[in-house]
């Protein structure tokens, strides 16, 4: 069973928007064991939203999700576009036109000067879908759509081509839509063919992509059956990811792969379970109020002067950050660095802003003002200006302190990195995430 999504709107394709729908329906498709082939973006232009219908048809396509182009301009043209595509004539639903003349109701109230008949004529282009179509009930004010191949009335049986999820553009009302489609008879007759599909995702910090290709070779040189496992790699926030996607009767074939690469990445495989540092580092300041515990709970403050936040955001992106996250400062200047940290005037005169000593100093301080018990300094030279050749653009050091009985040392490493700006800073933060997380492992 194979899947094509196609995502319309000239923003997307421009680049004005990024598309969020794509990825999430990806996932959404690989749960329900279909295989997806192919994602396009298309502009608001029929004739390109329908060569992308047939190019995923004359493929052998058995399930297209749109999304975009349901609202009610005259440019949102894909229920019309779809329609036609699929052999099916358009007529206006009266009663699904009601039912969205009250859920606007409610904004001809807070703006009394809308024409109400611009608004009706709006409520009928939107309620205007093919016959025969399985009709998804709003969310916002744009119903969504399943509809069936030429002849087919549900999407089963002898169907020609493939069937239709149109979907609104919106994530917020493309999310919830989505469980009515699969719901939906059409939909669920379209999906008989469906297989299983596992997916097991595997994190490695500290080595390059190219060894996770040489550990593939190997696999393969001592009988790991890679054939019957899709494996993809990718290098992402200076991590590499390892994601395998297998029918449940290739176990033993990725059960063997996992393996070889435990025995070849022990030292850098993090994650066996799809965690990630994030999660890891979460779980471990959460720890426990037990007495014998093995990672008591904990309190985390940074200063961050390169990064400029971007640390403490992802500290506090997951849900309940409260527990653990006391605060951060954004250490950019020295003058900050001296008031607000508490980092000594002289070291910064004698070993510069970008140094252990200020970045040790950085940990500290926050850790003292912020009343935490791991505090994190990272201060480096993210560029593109700024550089010297004892000191240049992508160098960054980084230190995590712990308030521990008895002492530990603070755990401080340098870091070379590449890219622009954006891509030192935000690998900078993976960076710091992975020695906050050795150093609660490690005490």
């Amino acid at each position: 069973m194979r899947a094509g999504i196609v995502v319309t709107g000239t923003e997307v394709l421009t680049g004005r928007v990024s598309d969020r729908n794509g990825p999430w329906l990806a996932e959404r498709l690989r749960e329900l064991g279909v295989d997806l082939a192919y994602t396009t973006i298309v502009g608001d232009r029929p004739e390109d939203m329908r060569a992308a219908l047939a190019w995923m048809a004359d493929r052998g396509i058995d399930v297209i999700v749109t999304s975009g182009g349901l609202g009610p301009t005259a440019d949102d043209l894909t229920a019309e576009v779809v329609g036609e595509f699929q052999g099916r004539e358009m007529f206006l639903d009266v009663a699904l036109a009601e039912r969205i003349a009250e859920i606007v109701r409610p904004l001809l109230k807070r703006w009394p000067n809308i024409d109400p008949e611009a608004i009706a004529e709006a409520n009928r282009k939107q309620a205007t879908v093919p016959r025969g179509a399985s009709v998804l009930e709003p969310v916002g004010t744009a119903p969504g759509l399943v509809v069936p191949p030429p002849g087919s009335a549900s999407g089963a049986g002898d169907r020609q081509g493939p069937t239709i999820v149109v979907l609104p553009g919106p994530p917020r009302e493309l999310q919830p839509m989505w469980e009515q489609a699969v719901a939906s008879d059409a939909l669920q007759a379209a999906l008989a063919g469906a297989t299983v599909y596992r997916q097991h995702t595997l994190r490695l910090f500290g080595i390059p992509e190219s060894e996770i290709a040489e550990t593939l070779r190997i696999a393969e040189r001592e009988g790991v059956q890679l054939s019957q496992l899709e494996v993809t790699t990718c290098l992402k926030r200076g991590e590499v990811e390892v994601v395998t996607r297998y029918e449940p009767d290739a176990q033993d074939a990725y059960d063997a792969f996992v393996a070889v690469v435990v025995a070849r990445h022990a030292d850098t495989l993090f994650s066996r379970d799809g965690s990630t540092v994030d999660e890891q580092v979460a779980a471990l300041l959460r720890g426990s109020d037990a007495p014998d515990a093995l990672h008591p709970r904990r309190t985390i403050a940074t200063a961050e002067s390169c990064t400029g936040g971007l640390l403490a955001a992802r500290l506090t992106e997951l849900a309940g950050a409260s527990d653990y996250v006391n605060g951060g400062i954004v250490a950019y200047s020295d003058d900050v660095k001296v008031s607000q940290v508490g980092v000594p005037l002289e070291l910064i005169e004698a070993h510069g802003a970008v140094s252990q000593e200020v970045a040790e100093a950085l940990a500290d301080g926050a850790r003292a003002r912020l009343g935490a018990d791991v505090g994190v300094g990272i201060t480096g030279v993210a560029g593109p200006g700024g550089g010297t050749e004892e000191k240049p653009v992508g160098l960054v050091w980084l230190s995590v302190t712990i308030d521990a009985h008895p002492p530990v040392e603070p755990l401080t490493r340098s870091v070379n990195l590449p890219g622009g700006r954006a891509d030192i800073r935000d690998r900078a933060t993976t960076v710091a995430l992975h020695l906050v997380r050795r150093a609660l492992s490690d005490s």
